[in-house]
C-alpha cells in the first residue's frame, strides 16, 4: 500500500526559560492511503503536539516528516501553509467555524486560500453540504445550526480541497452520543470511499471502529494494534 504519511525519528521539545521540556520522543509511524487510524493516550501524552506537527501547524525539533511523497520537515512557513491548505483537512472538537459566515462560505474558505475560482467554489461547497445532508442549510450561520450540523459543516470544509489526509481532533467530543454516532457514520463512509483519516479520541468504542489504534504515552508510541 502507498504511504500517505511517514514519520521518522520525530522528537519535539519546548524550551521554558532554561528548562527543555520533551513532548515527543523518537516517533516512528507510517499511515497508508485509505487507512482510518485512531490516536489515543492520556492527557499530556503528546497527542495534540503530534497532530499539530502532522498538520503543519508546528515543527519537530528533530526528525523527518513526509506527506504525499514530500518532505515537509524543512519547508518555509509559506510552503508549509500551502501544503497545509492543500494536503490536510482539519476537523476540530469545537468546530472552529467563523460565526459571521454562512455554512456555504465557511466551506468555501479553504478554497479561497487556494485561489479556486468563485463559480467552482460555489458549486463544490453546495455539493459537499448536500452530500452531508445540509443542502437546505447553506445560507445558515453557525449560531442557527445544531452541534451536529456545525460538525457536518466542518467536515465539508475539511473536504473542500480534496486533502490527502483528514485530521480529526476529538470530532465527537462536544456532541451527545446519538449525534456523535451520526458523525462517526460520516467518517466511516469517507473511509469506505478511500479517504485517509487520522483521529484523536479518548473514546475506546470509537477507536475500536478504526483500522488501527496508535497509543501514545509519555511522548512515545506505546502500542500499535
Amino acid at each position: 500500500m502507498k504511504a500517505v504519511l511517514h514519520i521518522e525519528n520525530v522528537s519535539k521539545s519546548y524550551v521554558l526559560g532554561k528548562i527543555e521540556v520533551p513532548v515527543l520522543n523518537d516517533i516512528n509511524l507510517t499511515i497508508n492511503e485509505g487507512e482510518f487510524a485512531a490516536i489515543m493516550g492520556p492527557s499530556g501524552s503528546g497527542k495534540s503536539t503530534l497532530m499539530n506537527i502532522i498538520g503543519c501547524l508546528d515543527r519537530p525539533t528533530s526528525g523527518k516528516i513526509v506527506i504525499a511523497d514530500m518532505d515537509i520537515s524543512k519547508l518555509s512557513e509559506i510552503e508549509l501553509a500551502r501544503i497545509r491548505g492543500k494536503k490536510i483537512g482539519f476537523v476540530f472538537q469545537t468546530f472552529n467555524l467563523i460565526s459571521r459566515l454562512t455554512a456555504q462560505k465557511n466551506v468555501e474558505l479553504p478554497m479561497v486560500y487556494q485561489d479556486v475560482p468563485g463559480k467552482m467554489r460555489d458549486k463544490r461547497a453546495k455539493a459537499l453540504l448536500e452530500l452531508l445532508g445540509l443542502g437546505e442549510r447553506t445560507a445558515h450561520k453557525p449560531a442557527e445550526l445544531s452541534g451536529g450540523q456545525r460538525q457536518r459543516v466542518a467536515i465539508a470544509r475539511a473536504l473542500a480541497n480534496e486533502p490527502e489526509i483528514i485530521l480529526a481532533d476529538e470530532p465527537t467530543g462536544n456532541l451527545d452520543s446519538k449525534t456523535g454516532q451520526e458523525i462517526m457514520q460520516i467518517f466511516d463512509k469517507l473511509h469506505s470511499e478511500g479517504r485517509t483519516i487520522l483521529m484523536v479520541t479518548h473514546d475506546r468504542e470509537l477507536a475500536d471502529n478504526c483500522d488501527r489504534i496508535i497509543r501514545l504515552k509519555d511522548g512515545k508510541i506505546n502500542l500499535k494494534t
